[in-house]
């Protein structure tokens, strides 16, 4: 088994997966496990330290989450994080109680006593809250070590045993020194040396895929993104003579993006067979309106017909597809996350399949695949290609999907891809699309009434795909890609600009 240098039992947050990430990006390997599993298990993988995650319930409730008391007893540093902060009182006997108002948003927060988790930093930092309990009173044993304006017990710790608990959520972005923070709780509490990186990463999952497959072969899902490029190329260094590349063309991918995906393996060296199936799946959408059924047709037609594809081979047993975590998390596969959408690879998969699944990017995030796919010798266009869904196009129709509403998006996309290529937007970005609303309005072109459709760009900035924020294009660049959606797409005649960001929404409409 595996050893972790520090466990995260997963309550359910959904930025679970976010800690385990900060860590790793100072070279400390953190692994997930459920909230509820035994602490056999916990004690097989050999911490040097736990945190526990923040999540949906309260402590309070008569379905609240409990992990085992023991990991109190372990002799090991534990950081309570939001609920794992509540849960961490209640524990030991303090009171939690809905707070008097939801705490959401950006706060800031004094440090009021020198402690591990603060070493080296400033007194005044900005965290990000998002809670709608509170800790009423201090467990015996501790003391308070950081307050904020609504929470008097802001962070609170026992030095002695190494207890900490945080009402902020230090693995975020808007936490401006939360990294630092998870930092020292590995490097000062939990005595972790850094030592985890992408090539060991590598090494390991290489050894891995050998030792599973051993004499069968594996049919490898790819869709031109930088997730299925970076599994094939990690497939073809461990097991090569046992690799099949498939590509799919489902009818709902971007303008000459077959093209493009074929050319891009040629250069690799790595064998393709190239699939049209863009019949089969419009014909199975037709005239489904609801987005999670959507990608539940796109996930089960994709895997009838890789399996119809694996009949054609000798030996072929397993399914390799580019799953990251941000998919599996949000389709709610894992611990006591709560469902935010069906990933077609993930909550879209049936239930019954002639293939086993091998997934091995799928406990980390796209940076770190990126970080990955650098490591495995893939160049820079491959790697920092902007992220495209699985499920293509269908989500970023509104409503039913069709060839008309199809073309009229692809024509869309192409013109703002190219606006952003064109200013130096386009590296600068983490994600850019359109998404066809399906709402049709009044405009006047050429002294004429026009009843046409209207289109939403939507360009984010983001680090892993968990937070996002929109990105703040120029004024300038915006009415280009307005003016010439309009002018050079018959249909469409207004164009709108989301500037939401993610929570609380999702960077995909659907």
């Amino acid at each position: 088994m595996k050893k972790a240098d520090i466990l995260v039992l997963d309550f359910g947050s959904q930025y679970t997966q976010l800690i385990a990430r900060r860590l790793r990006e100072q070279g400390v390997y953190a692994e997930i496990l459920p909230f509820n599993v035994s602490l056999e298990d916990i004690k097989a993988k050999e911490p040097k330290g736990i945190i526990l995650s923040g999540g949906p319930a309260s402590v309070y409730a008569n379905d609240a989450y409990f992990c085992d008391k023991g990991v109190f007893e372990l002799g090991l540093p534990v950081l309570g994080i939001c609920y794992g902060m509540q849960l961490m009182a209640h524990h030991f006997n303090s009171s939690v109680a809905p707070a008097g108002h939801k705490e959401y948003g950006k706060a800031h927060i004094d440090i009021i006593k020198d402690n591990a988790l603060f070493k080296n930093l400033p007194k005044k930092q900005i965290v990000w809250m998002s809670h709608s309990d509170k800790v009423e009173n201090l467990p015996a044993g501790f003391e308070v070590l950081a307050t904020s304006e609504n929470s008097p017990f802001c962070v609170f710790g026992d030095e002695k045993r190494r207890f900490y608990a945080l009402q902020f959520h230090p693995e975020v972005q808007h936490s401006e020194f939360g990294k630092s923070i998870l930092k020292n709780f590995a490097k000062y509490a939990c005595e972790c040396e850094s030592i985890w990186n992408m090539g060991s990463f590598a090494k390991t999952q290489t050894q891995k895929i050998k030792e599973e497959v051993k004499n069968d072969k594996v049919l490898c899902a790819v869709s031109g993104g930088v997730d299925s490029s970076v599994v094939a190329a990690l497939l073809a260094s461990a097991i090569k003579d046992q690799l099949i590349v498939v590509f799919v063309d489902n009818g709902l991918l971007r303008s000459g993006e077959k093209e493009q995906v074929e050319a891009m393996f040629k250069r690799l060296g790595i064998d393709l067979i190239s699939m049209d199936a863009s019949k089969l799946f419009l014909e199975r959408l037709k005239g489904v309106l609801d987005p999670e059924a959507k990608r539940k047709i796109i996930g089960n037609t994709f895997i009838e017909v890789f399996e119809a594809e694996a009949l054609k081979h000798k030996d072929v047993k397993y399914l390799a597809q580019g799953t990251l975590y941000t998919d599996i998390i949000e389709s709610s596969v894992i611990g006591a996350s709560k469902t935010i959408k069906s990933h077609h690879n993930v909550g879209g998969l049936p239930e019954k399949m002639n293939l086993k699944l091998i997934e091995p990017l799928k406990e980390i995030f796209k940076d770190e695949v990126r970080a990955l796919g650098l490591e495995l010798g893939l160049s820079k266009d491959i790697v920092y290609r902007h992220p495209f869904p699985g499920p293509g196009l269908a989500i970023r129709i509104m409503g039913e999907v069709n060839e008309p509403s199809l073309e009229l998006l692809r024509k869309a996309d192409v013109i703002l891809q190219d606006e952003l290529r064109a200013s130096g937007w386009y590296d600068k970005t983490w994600q850019a699309f359109c998404v066809l609303l399906n709402v049709k309005s009044v405009g006047v072109m050429g002294d004429n009434r026009t009843y046409d459709n209207a289109v939403c760009v939507r360009v984010v900035n983001a680090s892993d795909g968990m937070t996002a924020t929109f990105a703040h294009l120029p004024y300038e660049l915006l009415e280009n890609i307005s003016r010439r959606i309009i002018n050079e797409v018959e249909g469409i005649n207004r164009v709108v600009y989301d500037i939401s960001s993610k929570p609380p929404a999702t960077i995909e409409w659907e």
